[in-house]
């Protein structure tokens, strides 16, 4: 079983061409994708639905798609008629399985007066595979600018890792009537889960132990039972190797696939393809 996560840059590669085709070349036969940075209707990139657009480059997957940017780019017509559509920024989830239900979790926010800005997203799916069970996934994309707005996204997306099992499906309840059941169960939500996407941070910023736990300087990482590992350091690598994306200090690992211990622990190998082009970061692969 295969997991990839890759924040595709709307598809604009390192030769500055747009090519979704491309990344779903250097995405290949993954059982269960994370992708950040998919557009919907935005003029720069063509005016296209990508994940739309994604979802037919792998037809055998199903898929599911939430915005963090929401913004009106509907189409008049001269007698009035309106064409609604969204223009989106967001991540998006594709899986061999089916995603039982979704939920996209909109994060804490800065309004910053300088630095852009953007509402950034968790998308969940719960997936029922064949290997590991029930899981949730999330696909993540934490904010750029402000390291104390990390903190704060970071806070709660371990409120809804600890939380959610207790919370539900997003129908429970052993009287909820034929209305909510007629179409299938209700969809349980599992304590296996994994955060993957870009989180903007290394493993030297301080944010960093708010996932991975602190560092003790005789037994190392302090992982607890309710919390997530680092799943590239469970596979035997290096915290500091496997950069993922450019930055104006040289390469940094900003992306990541942080997992509940019971999960981390099923992994067999992590790595980072350093080769594709498709994108300004590159895609990480988890092999169970």
């Amino acid at each position: 079983m295969i997991i990839c996560s890759y924040n595709i840059q709307y598809g604009t590669g390192k030769d500055g061409k747009i090519d979704l085709a491309r990344i779903a070349q250097e995405i290949g036969d993954a059982d269960i994708v994370a992708l950040q940075e998919v557009e919907r209707f935005f003029s720069t990139t063509g005016l296209i639905d990508q994940a739309a657009e994604l979802g037919a480059l792998f037809p055998k997957h199903f898929w599911v798609y939430g915005g963090g940017v929401n913004l009106d780019a509907s189409l008049v017509a001269d007698d009035g008629t309106v064409t609604n559509r969204r223009r989106q920024f967001g991540n998006m989830l594709l899986s061999k399985s089916p995603i039982l239900s979704s939920r996209n979790h909109l994060l804490p926010k800065f309004g910053l007066v300088d630095q852009l800005a953007l509402q950034r997203s968790a998308l969940e799916g719960v997936i029922k595979t064949e290997l590991l069970g029930d899981i949730r996934v999330h696909s993540v994309h934490l904010g750029h600018a402000s390291a104390l707005e990390r903190r704060v996204q970071i806070g709660t997306l371990n409120r809804i890792l600890r939380e959610s099992p207790g919370q539900g499906g997003g129908v429970s309840g052993r009287q909820a009537a034929k209305h909510w059941t007629a179409d299938g169960p209700l969809i349980d939500m599992p304590r296996a889960a994994m955060f993957l996407g870009d989180f903007n941070l290394t493993p030297q910023d301080s944010e960093y132990e708010l996932l991975a736990g602190p560092s003790d300087p005789k037994y190392g990482r302090i992982v607890r039972m309710d919390g997530l590992a680092d799943v590239w350091t469970t596979c035997g690598n290096d915290e500091n190797a496997g950069p993922t994306c450019g930055s104006e200090n040289g390469p940094v690992r900003i992306d990541y696939g942080f997992m509940t211990p019971d999960l981390a622990g099923q992994a067999k190998r992590m790595w980072v393809d350093t080769d594709a082009q498709g994108s300004d970061h590159q895609p990480i692969f988890i092999e169970f």
